[in-house]
C-alpha cells in the first residue's frame, strides 16, 4: 500500500490524515497546542508547539495506527494563514508568531494606506487588514526594534512547519499573497511595498507552488519522527486555498460556504482580470497560475458557539441547532449581526461590535438560536453581492464545516443565497486538500482537477424555498442597515469598555 500525509495545521490542533490512492483517509490523528493572549487584542503561538504536536500526530499514525513508514510517499500542509514567524541568522525563532486573529496592527493598517493608497491594493490586489502579515511585520519593527535587527528570515506557520522537517526555507503562493507583501501580477516579492517600508527584501524566503516538491524528510527530523527521508515534502497551501480544493472548488461556477470559527465564502477566479479593488481578498490558488477570491466573517460558527455557551449549555450542539427549527423565517423578527470579534468583509472594521435587533417579550431562546444561524449567513450574502456587483455569477454552493452539519442550517444558506447548495460524503476540508496536493505531487495524478475527480464525492443537495427567498430578501435589506446604524455606538461602546479597563 501506499499513502500521503495531508498535514492540517490549525490555530487550536493539528490534525494529520493518511489518504490512500482512492481518497480513503485510512488513519487520522491530532494533537492540541495553547494559544496566548497576553494582552487584549494580541493572539500569539509558539512555533516549537506546532513542529511538536505534528511529530506526535505522525508518530501515532506509525506506532497506533500501523502505517509503515516506506509505504508514506509523500506530504504535504494547509496552514493557518498570515501568522508571522520571525527566524534569526541561525533560524532560531526570535519572538512567539503572531497569528491570524491578534488585532494589534491598526495603526500599521493605516500607516500603508497613508503612504502607498491605491498603488498599494494595485500590487497586491487586497487592502492591507489587521489580520495581514505585512502590518505586523511593521509593528515588530516599530515596537520590538532590538528583535527586528535580528530578523534574517519571515515564514508562515506551515512554512517554518515544513523547514522543520525538511531543512529547506521557502513559501508557497497561496500563503504568501495572504501576506500582503506580494505582487499578485508577477508572482513576486513586491520590491516597491519593500522600498517603502524600509524592509530588506532578503528577509522574504524563495517562493514556491504549492504542487512544489519542498525538499525530502531531513535526517534529522527523520530520527525524531520514525518517517524515512525518501518521503517527499510539498508545499501545501493556506487554510482556504486547500479547503477549496478538499471542497472540490476548482471550476468558476463553484462557490465555498465554510463555517468555521471563522467563515469563508470563496470563490475560484481563472485569472486577475477580475478587480474587487480589495473589497474582497484576492490570493493565488493551490492550482498554478489560478486565483481565488474570499471575504471572511471573523466571527461565523464562534458567534453560534458563543451563544450556546452562554446560554445553552446544558444540550448537546445537534440538539441545540435543532432547537432553531422550532423558529420560523427570520426567527419571528428578530436580527442578528455576527461582529463580535469586529468584522472583515464587508466591513473592515475592527471595532464593530454585534447587535440582535427586535427583541421582545415573546422571543425564546428558540428565536435567539436562529437569528445567530440567519445572521451568520447574512454576513455570507453581503460577501456574495460582491461577487454580483462585478457580474461574477456562480450557480452552486458547496457548503462545509459546521454550516453543513445541520439541515436546517443547510436549507438556511439555500434559501438566503438563492443558490442550489451541496454538501460533501466524507468532509475532511483542508487537510483532504492537503492530501491532493501530496497526491498530485507525488504522480498519482497529472493534476489537481483530475484528483478531485477521485477523490471528492458530493453529497445532498438543498434547493430554495421559493417563499423562503422571498422573506429572506426583505430581511437582508434590513439586516444590510444594521452596521451603519449601530457603528457609531458600538464604537463609543468599545472605547469606553477599554478606558475603565485601562
Amino acid at each position: 500500500m501506499s499513502y500521503v500525509l495531508g498535514v492540517d495545521l490549525g490555530t487550536s490542533s493539528v490534525k494529520v490524515s493518511a489518504v490512500d490512492k482512492t481518497g480513503m483517509i485510512v488513519a487520522q490523528q491530532s494533537y492540541n497546542y495553547p494559544l496566548s493572549q497576553p494582552k487584549p487584542g494580541y493572539s500569539e503561538q509558539n512555533p516549537e508547539d506546532w513542529v511538536t504536536a505534528t511529530t506526535v500526530a505522525i508518530d501515532r499514525l506509525i506506532l497506533k495506527d500501523g502505517l509503515k513508514p516506506a509505504e508514506i510517499e509523500g506530504i504535504s500542509y494547509s496552514g493557518q494563514m498570515h501568522g508571522l514567524v520571525l527566524l534569526d541568522q541561525n533560524n532560531q525563532v526570535l519572538r512567539p508568531a503572531i497569528l491570524w486573529n491578534d488585532t494589534r496592527t491598526t495603526s500599521q493598517c493605516e500607516e500603508i494606506l497613508d503612504v502607498m493608497g491605491q498603488a498599494f491594493i494595485d500590487i497586491t490586489r487586497n487592502v492591507p487588514l489587521e489580520g495581514f502579515t505585512l502590518p505586523k511585520i511593521l509593528w515588530v519593527k516599530e515596537n520590538e526594534p532590538q528583535i527586528f535587527s535580528k530578523v534574517q528570515t519571515i515564514l508562515l506557520p506551515k512554512d517554518y512547519l515544513r523547514y522543520r522537517m525538511t531543512g529547506k526555507i521557502a513559501m508557497e503562493y497561496s500563503d504568501a499573497a495572504g501576506t500582503v507583501m506580494l505582487d499578485e501580477n508577477q508572482k513576486e516579492w513586491s520590491t516597491v511595498i519593500a522600498a517603502k517600508f524600509d524592509l530588506p527584501i532578503s528577509i522574504f524566503p524563495p517562493l514556491i507552488e504549492s504542487i512544489g516538491l519542498a525538499g525530502n524528510i531531513s535526517d534529522s527530523y527523520a530520527t525524531f519522527s520514525g518517517l524515512l527521508t525518501s518521503t517527499q515534502v510539498f508545499g501545501g497551501a493556506a487554510d482556504n486555498a486547500a479547503g477549496a480544493i478538499g471542497a472540490g472548488i476548482l471550476a468558476p461556477n463553484m462557490v465555498m460556504s465554510s463555517i468555521g470559527t471563522s467563515g469563508v465564502v470563496l470563490k475560484y477566479e481563472d485569472d486577475t482580470s477580475v478587480d474587487y479593488n480589495g473589497g474582497l481578498h484576492f490570493f493565488n490558488h493551490a492550482i498554478p497560475d489560478k486565483y481565488y477570491t474570499m471575504g471572511v466573517t471573523l466571527a461565523a460558527g464562534y458567534s453560534l458557539s458563543w451563544f450556546k455557551k452562554n446560554f445553552a449549555p446544558e444540550l448537546s450542539f445537534n440538539d441545540f441547532v435543532a432547537d432553531a427549527a422550532g423558529s420560523t423565517v427570520g426567527a419571528n423578527g428578530l436580527l442578528f449581526t455576527p461582529y463580535i470579534v469586529g468584522e472583515r468583509t464587508p466591513y473592515p472594521d475592527g471595532d464593530i461590535r454585534g447587535s440582535f435587533i427586535g427583541i421582545d417579550g415573546t422571543h425564546t431562546r428558540k428565536d435567539f438560536t436562529r437569528a445567530v444561524m440567519e445572521g451568520i449567513i447574512f454576513s455570507f450574502a453581503d460577501i456574495m453581492a460582491i461577487f454580483a456587483d462585478k457580474g461574477s455569477d456562480f450557480d452552486t454552493v458547496v457548503s462545509i464545516g459546521g454550516g453543513a452539519k445541520s439541515s436546517t442550517w443547510l436549507q438556511i444558506q439555500a434559501d438566503i443565497f438563492n443558490k442550489k447548495v451541496i454538501t460533501l460524503q466524507n468532509e475532511q476540508g483542508p487537510g483532504m486538500g492537503a492530501a491532493m496536493i501530496a497526491a498530485v505531487g507525488v504522480g498519482w495524478f497529472d493534476n489537481l482537477q483530475a484528483c478531485a475527480q477521485a477523490f471528492v464525492n458530493y453529497g445532498q443537495t438543498y434547493t430554495p424555498n421559493p417563499q423562503h427567498v422571498k422573506q429572506y430578501q426583505t430581511l437582508h435589506k434590513l439586516y444590510k442597515q444594521v452596521y451603519g446604524q449601530t457603528a457609531t455606538i458600538s464604537h463609543a461602546l468599545l472605547a469606553y469598555r477599554r478606558e475603565t479597563l485601562a
